[in-house]
Parts: structure tokens; C-alpha cells; sequence
């Protein structure tokens, strides 16, 4: 039986994939390249020139103007998922790669300029997902006793503590800019929800409460607003999400509150899976797809 994290099975050449931007206050779409291939998940870089993105094992950065895209050199770890979180200085990218051992997720690091990787967590599965803003701890779900939960461990490895202890999944932890809270998703009431927690786990709150799925919530670096990834309901069981449906990009303040829905698109898996925010806070990157015939 095919567990809810496992990655996607598909050779990476069946869609098209269009990397874009949108302006969060106009509503602008900018197309800034095609790829005749699966690419998922860009990162902005701090200094805006970037999107890190992950296509067929490998991370590779688009360069905004000239839009051409150079591989990162990543030694052995070329399983990488679409779990990908940036250091907060930007020296080095957190992966989750599956190993050649047990094809089983972990998490790992290595210099954004390429190198070689460092193994972070011993314990598998175990999916990155965030990168706390004073560079000391990573966060991640990780299934451990049979139950996916969230997880914290030092940046450079150590002891990783428990953060959820609720049954069903919990996903897609990342750290608000001030390091105060995690905000993460789950599916503890029904539907997958989003939630927030303090750092250190407690006060866990929920923050959304409509009747869709929503995932992998995403602070803008100003700390204002929340991008989050939405499925219909009875489109995708709650604790799923697949690749190739209509899904929605909606945002929401971060003190909680009314979401609007900023845009409609053909996606889900890949298109919004880490933090996306551009540094001004002004506008998204995401990946939109198509099938090809």
C-alpha cells in the first residue's frame, strides 16, 4: 500500500511544467519558462536573482534574467524530493533525498554553490519542510511508531524532538519569519486543516476552517500574510496530495482571519510545496502544469 508521503511515481516527462510569478496585490501572471519535463517547487532566493527548484532527483537554479537554469552539484543526493528549504543566509539548501540503501526519505545539506552532502537525520522517513530563521533547527514530518508527525532537530544533527502527538498526518512544518511559531498542516479535525503552533510545540491552534483541504502553509517574509495550497473537497482524500488537479492558491493573514483566493490553476504536488515568497513580499512563485497528449 502506497503511504501518503511517499513520492510521486512518474518518470518526470509526462507534463509540461510553466514556471510563473503572480503579484500578490494585482493579480498578474508572469510565465518565465516552459519546461518540457515534471520541475516542482521554487524557492526564491534572498537576493531576489533565483528560483531553486527541483526537477528529476536533482536542484537546479533559474536565473531570472537570463532564464537559464544550472544544475547544483549535490554529490550522491540525487533522489531529492520537493522538500527543499534555503538557509536563512543563503550558504546552504536542505534536501530530502532518498537513499540508495532503503529508498526511504532523509534529510540532508549541502553548500547552495554544490558539494557534498551531509546526512541530518539517521531515522526514516523523515520529509524537510523548514529552516529556522536564526539558522539552528530544521523541521520536518517524519513517520515514526506507524503515525506521521512533526519533528525539530539541531541544523547540524543531534537528537530530534517531538512536536505533535496526534493521530492521522501532520505536515508541512516551516517557521514563521520571527522564529516564534511554526505553521504547519493537519488533518486532526477531518478535513487537512492549517494550523499554528508555538516553536516549542504548545499552544497548537488552528487556522483555517472551511470546508477544502488546505497544505503547506507559507509566511511572507514580512510576516503578514500566509500562502497556502487548497483542494476541493471530495476531490483528494484529506491526507493526500496529488499531483494534476484543479487546486487554488489562497492567501490569509497570519494573525488569522478571512482567506481570498488569489489564483485558480491545473497543479497541486509541486506547484506550491515550500516557501515561494518572494524577499519584498510582493509577489509568489509557483508552477502551474499540463498534460501532454
Amino acid at each position: 500500500m502506497q503511504t501518503l508521503k511517499e513520492p510521486r511515481k512518474v518518470e518526470g516527462r509526462d507534463v509540461i511544467s510553466y514556471l510563473e510569478t503572480i503579484d500578490i496585490q494585482s493579480g498578474e501572471r508572469t510565465l518565465l519558462a516552459e519546461f518540457d519535463k515534471l520541475i516542482e517547487a521554487p524557492n526564491w532566493t534572498q537576493d531576489g536573482k533565483r528560483l531553486i527548484y527541483n526537477s528529476l532527483g536533482q536542484l537546479y537554479a533559474f536565473h531570472i534574467a537570463t532564464g537559464e537554469s544550472t544544475v547544483i552539484e549535490s554529490g550522491y543526493a540525487v533522489q531529492c524530493n520537493n522538500d527543499h528549504v534555503l538557509s536563512p543566509d543563503n550558504t546552504h539548501i536542505a534536501v530530502s533525498h532518498h537513499t540508495a540503501e532503503d529508498g526511504q526519505s532523509r534529510i540532508y545539506t549541502f553548500p547552495l554553490q554544490g558539494g557534498a552532502p551531509a546526512l541530518i537525520t539517521a531515522l526514516a522517513p523523515s520529509y524537510l519542510h523548514g529552516w529556522s530563521p536564526d539558522g539552528t533547527t530544521l523541521s520536518y514530518c517524519a513517520e515514526r511508531n506507524g503515525e506521521y508527525d512533526i519533528f525539530t532537530i539541531p541544523a547540524a544533527g543531534g537528537v530530534e524532538t517531538q512536536l505533535t502527538h496526534t493521530a492521522g498526518l501532520n505536515d508541512g512544518p516551516e517557521y514563521s519569519p520571527d522564529g516564534r511559531h511554526i505553521w504547519f498542516n493537519s488533518v486532526r479535525t477531518g478535513l487537512m486543516q492549517v494550523w499554528r503552533m508555538n516553536a516549542d510545540g504548545s499552544e497548537q491552534v488552528q487556522m483555517t476552517f472551511d470546508e477544502s483541504n488546505n497544505w503547506f502553509p507559507h509566511v511572507s517574509p514580512d510576516g503578514e500574510q500566509v500562502a497556502y495550497l487548497t483542494y476541493r473537497k471530495g476531490d483528494v482524500a484529506p491526507g493526500d496530495h496529488p499531483a494534476n488537479k484543479q487546486v487554488e492558491i489562497r492567501l490569509m493573514p497570519s494573525a488569522g482571519g478571512e482567506f481570498r483566493t488569489l489564483l485558480q490553476l491545473f497543479g497541486g504536488q509541486g506547484t506550491l510545496n515550500v516557501n515561494s515568497w518572494s524577499p519584498d513580499s510582493r509577489q509568489l512563485a509557483f508552477v502551474s502544469y499540463k498534460l501532454k497528449e
